[in-house]
């Protein structure tokens, strides 16, 4: 009988044993992460584009009709090489009245020149005549031969008649002047101008044509843009940023140009931060303050060969190079009120700690106090996680 309720008891503790075991909270399964110590680079990661650093916009000086030009886009070009040639706009057609009051005023104004010039003629003979009357006079005043008076009236003629040829000769000037306007307005009648009246449009610098702005055959205003030039040696780098992350980058800054087709990442520099930002939407709508920030490539031009005027890129501006620092993924932080916390896994359990955090990157964070290097910590903690949780590694 004792035998028996033995074997009952063993069979009541076995059985209890087992529901325990099977109902027990199990080890929540987690990836684990280490806090270290390292360098820690802070970058702030931005798109942008290659622009060449000094671009030239040719413009049409005049107005006329633009021959068309044989320069295509990527054509190297010497300074004052000839670009494109204009043809200066054929003058109106007139209605007949009009050209024949123009042709009469040419006459006109080439009958006034010969009067001119008839009148100086004349003005400069009285001159030569009085100029000798003046000396005679003198001559016999000298001698007492003529009064003082008489003396006095041939300076006096003799003077006078030397304005006279003044004034003739500015007649004639203008009379001149006259006659060439009205010559100018007689060309209107000749019909369009000639082939051979011709622009050179010139380069102003040394390099290749960026853009044909004016391919074809056409009449062009002044001020028209037709070549955009410029030297694709010499390239920067200009991205838009968002101010919040601008007021953390300085000239001089690196930068580490990646993804632009070759393969290794370029080296860059910032050389300015623009001080006006500009509102920019981005593709989810929202409405985002950025500024333009402009990198100098430090690479020789045969690292950039290939790369051109508009390629697309992508910046890692350095704005924080720390050498070393205790660091914690930043997969493994989490917010926890107004402080950020991590799991800390000792002892097959997960311990809640609050940290103090500094800079980060994209996969570290530096951390102060609170925690020692070679500790692990849970990597994306979920929520079925808690303080005091059995865990083990994945």
């Amino acid at each position: 009988m004792k035998l028996r309720h033995v074997m009952i008891a063993v069979a009541l503790l076995a059985i209890a044993g087992l529901t325990l075991f099977a109902f027990r909270p199990r080890a929540i399964q987690v990836d684990i992460g280490t806090i270290r110590r390292g360098p820690l680079q802070v970058t702030v990661d931005v798109e942008g584009k290659t622009r060449v650093r000094e671009r030239h916009v040719v413009s049409s000086p005049l107005a006329g009709t633009l021959l068309r030009p044989r320069l295509r886009a990527g054509d190297c070009i010497d300074a004052n090489a000839v670009l494109a040639q204009l043809r200066p706009v054929a003058p109106p057609l007139l209605d007949v009245r009009t050209k024949a009051e123009v042709e009469a005023r040419a006459r006109s104004a080439a009958d006034a020149t010969r009067q001119a010039e008839a009148t100086l003629a004349r003005a400069r003979s009285l001159s030569e005549l009085a100029t000798r009357e003046m000396t005679r006079a003198r001559a016999l005043s000298a001698s007492g031969g003529i009064s003082k008076d008489a003396l006095e009236r041939a300076e006096f003629e003799a003077s006078a008649r030397g304005r006279e040829v003044e004034a003739a000769e500015h007649a004639l000037g203008v009379a001149r002047h006259d006659r060439e306007v009205a010559q100018a307005a007689l060309l209107q009648t000749r019909g369009p101008t000639r082939a051979s009246e011709q622009w050179n449009i010139t380069s102003p610098v040394s390099g290749a044509v960026l853009r044909v702005l004016q391919e074809n055959e056409a009449v062009v205003q002044p001020g028209t843009p037709l070549f955009e030039l410029g030297d694709v040696e010499h390239l920067e780098v200009i991205a838009e940023v968002l101010t919040t992350d601008a007021v953390a980058i300085h000239p001089g800054a690196p930068v580490i140009v990646e993804r632009w087709g070759g393969p290794k990442p370029l080296r860059a520099r910032v050389r300015r931060v623009e001080p006006s930002a500009f509102t920019k939407v981005s593709a989810l709508g929202v409405e985002e303050q950025r500024v333009n920030v402009l990198a100098d490539l430090e690479d020789s031009p045969e690292a950039l060969e290939g790369v051109g005027d508009g390629y697309r890129v992508e910046l890692r501006i350095v704005v924080a190079d720390i050498e070393e620092a205790l660091l914690v993924p930043v997969s493994a932080t989490f917010r926890r009120g107004a402080a950020w916390a991590v799991f800390v896994l000792a002892s097959g359990r997960a311990h809640l700690r609050e940290l103090q955090l500094g800079r980060r990157n994209e996969n570290d964070a530096e951390v102060f106090g609170n925690a020692s290097a070679g500790e692990q910590v849970v990597l994306y903690p979920g929520e079925t996680l808690r303080d005091g949780a059995r865990a083990e590694p994945r």
